[in-house]
């Protein structure tokens, strides 16, 4: 088991602990969102609907940044090996071409993450070999209580990284991810941000979720956490961590990104399954999801809403 601090954390429970104490109402003010170009270059200050400033944010940020990669996992056996494979192989193009381009040699691809990029896969109690896989395929592999929460905040504090990603198992990054963080985050202003979204399955009703998904993150400033959101240390180390509610994790480290700074909305998309919408059906999904995010932001008690989503 991994030992975790217990004191203070983001606090969760809408309107009551830190971050409910600290809420902006969005009306009266103008979201504080950057909508990042694919590879970083100029970074637009977009305040609410109508754009704002133009920054530059220059073309990377320091590629010796140390990010880590976390990935919560249960029950992912027939995933996570993937997931891992995945990330490896983008690293190791974004070395080859680093090198390259300096006239080196491109590194082994046994050791391609080297200091740059660490990756933590933190099992929440899988009952099959999650864990297993995931060590062979060249993971870092910790234990924690169930919760996606305490997942994440177990991983997080087991790293180094000055830039935290949050991956789920059933999620790729694109080629290239490493720099458009870099370069996102190469911006003082910014504190953390999210990708876009693609699902790996393909429908008309797919691709309407995937439009509101844009919608949601651009004019709503809230991605979801299969966005692969991505945050300062900073922020985590100030907000004193994740706390360990049942639901909605995500958006409250969302809404704390944007209490420290800007959140930059990447050009580039992560593909992600669709398979819980599949599983239960679009709609249905779609309606649950709306629910729980008015509910949030409503602040109806975390235990009270993740009994009604998951019944």
């Amino acid at each position: 088991m991994v030992e975790v601090d217990a004191g203070a954390r983001i606090r969760g429970s809408g309107r009551s602990g830190r971050l409910g104490r600290r809420r902006r109402r969005a009306g009266g003010r103008r979201r504080r969102v950057l909508r990042v170009g694919a590879f970083g270059g100029h970074v637009g200050l977009g305040r609410g609907r109508g754009g704002g400033r133009q920054a530059s944010a220059g073309a990377s940020y320091r590629r010796d940044v140390r990010i880590a990669v976390v990935i919560p996992a249960l029950d992912e056996a027939d995933r996570i090996a993937a997931c891992i494979e995945a990330l490896v192989e983008s690293i190791r193009i974004a070395n080859g071409r680093a090198h390259e381009a300096s006239g080196g040699v491109a590194p082994d691809a046994a050791n391609v993450t080297g200091n740059a990029v660490e990756i933590v896969v933190v099992d929440g109690g899988s009952s099959d070999r999650t864990a297993d896989r995931a060590r062979a395929a060249g993971a870092r592999v910790l234990s924690s209580k169930p919760g996606r929460a305490r997942q994440l905040e177990a991983g997080w504090r087991a790293t180094e990284g000055e830039i935290v990603l949050f991956l789920h198992a059933d999620t790729r990054l694109p080629n290239g991810w490493s720099a458009a963080v870099r370069a996102a985050l190469a911006e003082a202003a910014v504190a953390g941000g999210a990708f876009g979204l693609r699902f790996r399955e393909r429908s008309a009703a797919l691709a309407v979720i995937e439009w509101g998904a844009r919608l949601r993150a651009r004019w709503g400033g809230l991605p979801y956490g299969d966005q692969a959101l991505f945050v300062r240390r900073r922020v985590l180390e100030a907000e004193g961590g994740i706390a360990p509610v049942p639901i909605a994790e995500d958006l409250d480290l969302v809404r704390a990104i944007r209490r420290h700074g800007r959140l930059a909305l990447l050009a580039q998309d992560v593909e992600t399954s669709a398979r819980r919408y599949l599983a239960r059906g679009v709609l249905r999904t779609w309606l649950r999801n709306a629910i729980a995010l008015a509910a949030w932001r409503a602040g109806v008690d975390r235990e009270r809403l993740a009994r009604w989503y998951r019944r």
